[in-house]
Formats: C-alpha cells, structure tokens, sequence
C-alpha cells in the first residue's frame, strides 16, 4: 500500500511524515521546502502478529508494511505548472490513496501560503488543480476515442460518452470519486489514471490545546462535511503529538496518549482508515521460521492469496488449511483447534476472512 502524503505549503504535512515514518524529512516554515518526494515504509501494528509472534517464537516476525510518500506543497496554478505542479501531479498519479493533510489550528508563527486558516479554501484549492489536471486529460481521451468511432467499435462510442458525462461533473467542481460510476464504467474510468477518483483521507491537523475539542472543532467540522459529499473519510491528527511520540521510547508512549485521554496513535488510526479506505484486510501464516501478515483486498479468493506468498502457491493450489484468529487465540495452538474439528480444509471458491490464520496446501 502505497499513501500519498500531500497539503498546501506550511500545514503540518512534513511534521506529520517525520513523525509517522521516522525518515527524517525536512520539516521548514517555508514554502516548498518538499520538492523531491520522501518515502518512508512503516511496519503496520497489529496486535494480533504480536500474539502469534509470542505463541511460536518464530526466528522472525514479519508485519505488513504501508508505504508513506511526502509529496510537495501544491499552490494555485498547479495543473498549469505553477510552482512545482508538474511533479506534484506525476507523483500523486503514482500512489494508491491520498493523505490530504488539511491545516486545523491557528498559529501566528507558522506562516500559512494564503494567510489565513480556512480548511475549505485549502481543500478547494487542491482539489480544484487536480480537477483540473483531470479535464485537460479527459478531453484528449475523448478526442482520441472519438476519432477512433469510425472503426466501428462500440466501446469507443460508450468512452466518448462517458468521457463527457465526467467532465461535466468535474466542471461542477466535484471530483471524479463522487461520480456515481456504474461496475462496467468503473472499469473504463480505472484506465484514466484520473488523479480525483484516487480513494482520499483528510486528515485534520490540530494543536495540542485543540486535542480535547474532537470534531466538535469548527474547523474539524468543515472538514467532515466536504468530505460526506465527496465519498472521502476525515481523521482528526496532530502532527504535534505525533512528533512528541516519535521521540519517545516506545514504552513510554501508551502512558502519554493515556494522559491525554488518546486510546490509540495517529499512525495506528491512520493505517486503520487507510485500509479501510483502499478496502483491504489481512491474514497470517505461522511457523518456527516465520509469522507474518499479508495484507490482501476484501473479497480475494484462496488462491489469489496464496500467489501473495508465492505464484507457485497460487498456480499449483490445492486447498487452505483455516482458522480464525481468534479461534487460534481462544485455544492456545494450533493442535488444539485440529483436535477440536476447527481448521477448515478451504477451496479455490473460499474467500479469505479478516484474521484468517492458514496453512496453503499446493503442489507444481
């Protein structure tokens, strides 16, 4: 999984990158200071692979990972060039969901690009250069699907009409996710490669002080009800905070979210929306050599998740050996719940559950 991190100049977004990932971008209080992109690749906390860790004592543990790419501030004028709006663009176009860190907290230290906060301005501003961007590449397809009309094929006439259908919806300023697609022009539009149809997370940057306030925070609340239109979720963060746990030694941090009444981080939240977001789950495998999660889209058949391990898995798959994790977690092993009747032989029809423990069976 692959996020794109992107704000207006000066929001938070690098502090929250550094904080989350550790990779030690620059963090300046003036614009443009990303131009290259950051990555950093974060192991996923699941308190489940914790358990199966300790359960076997495998030589290593192996978590899922997501991968978080810092990409530069965008100014009005992007989808022309403006600043660095080129390669803004490329690199959203290259990740599978957006991080959308909108600035929630006022501070008269930290310059903001416009001059003053206002999350719906932000938004928009963004939201309409890649609309934009998104036009100008849905005229050319139009333009090269209707002259290829005269061949005779219809699948250019239904591209050329639905080409238009979204352009319209674009010019309303509604972006591409919040057309209401049916599954056969779904399947069209992914061709596209539009950057408004990417899944996208705002994530609401508030102070410290702000903390206790939630979503009741009228900034917070502007952000919310942008993203109910645009079939987009919010997560109220603050790159403060998550600044201040990154600098703590690890057992010190759940006393400190305690104290400010946080049950979990930030980056666990994020994760946890992010996979909700892009629809994706896990499951394990075990052994002394390895536990380890994989993380695969809801609805993925047995052998599809088997070929996440290995294409010879999935080519030469014979069945899944299955139990749920808390099934697993109930018992105490893996014995136990073959003893019991409770690992389920699975098929090639089987679809893989959230937390399903399995033992893949395949022959080549």
């Amino acid at each position: 999984m692959k996020l794109g991190v992107v704000g207006l100049p000066n929001v938070g977004k690098s502090t929250l990158f550094n904080a989350i990932t550790n990779a030690g971008a620059q963090a300046a209080n003036y614009p443009f200071c990303t131009i290259e992109p950051n990555t950093g690749v974060v192991h996923v906390p699941d308190d489940r692979l914790d358990y199966l860790g300790e359960l076997y004592h495998p030589r290593k543990v192996v978590p899922a990972t997501v991968e978080f790419v810092d990409i530069a501030g965008l100014v009005k004028g992007a989808s022309r060039g403006e600043g660095l709006g080129n390669k803004f663009l490329s690199h959203i176009r290259q990740v599978d969901a957006v991080v959308h860190v909108v600035r929630c907290f006022e501070d008269e230290n930290i310059i903001h690009v416009d001059g003053n906060i206002d999350p719906m301005r932000d938004i928009e501003t963004i939201n309409l250069e890649l609309i934009f961007a998104d036009m100008d590449t849905l005229t050319k397809r139009m333009e090269k699907a209707e002259k290829l009309i005269k061949t005779g094929e219809k699948k250019y006439k239904i591209e050329t009409e639905l080409a238009a259908k979204v352009i319209s919806h674009l010019e309303e300023g509604k972006p591409a996710r919040s057309y209401p697609f049916t599954d056969e022009e779904i399947e069209i539009a992914r061709t596209w490669f539009l950057l408004t149809i990417k899944p996208v997370l705002y994530a609401a940057n508030i102070s410290e002080e702000d903390i206790s306030l939630g979503e009741s925070n009228p900034l917070i609340k502007r952000v919310v009800d942008i993203a109910s239109k645009e079939n987009a979720q919010t997560l109220v963060i603050s790159a403060q905070i998550e600044e201040e746990i990154a600098s703590m030694p690890p057992e010190e941090r759940g006393e400190y979210l305690s104290a400010l009444g946080i049950e979990r981080s930030g980056l666990e939240r994020l994760i946890q929306a992010s996979y909700s977001l892009l629809n994706l789950q896990s499951f394990f495998t075990i052994g002394e050599d390895e536990c380890r999660a994989w993380t695969i889209n809801k609805g993925t058949k047995a052998p599809q998740a088997a070929g996440k391990i290995h294409t010879d898995f999935e080519r030469g798959f014979i069945n899944a050996q299955v139990v749920p994790y808390e099934t697993l977690k109930e018992l105490g092993s893996i014995t136990l719940c073959r003893e019991k009747g409770l690992v389920r032989s699975e098929g090639k029809e089987y679809i893989v559950q959230d937390g399903d423990v399995i033992l893949f069976r395949f022959n080549v």
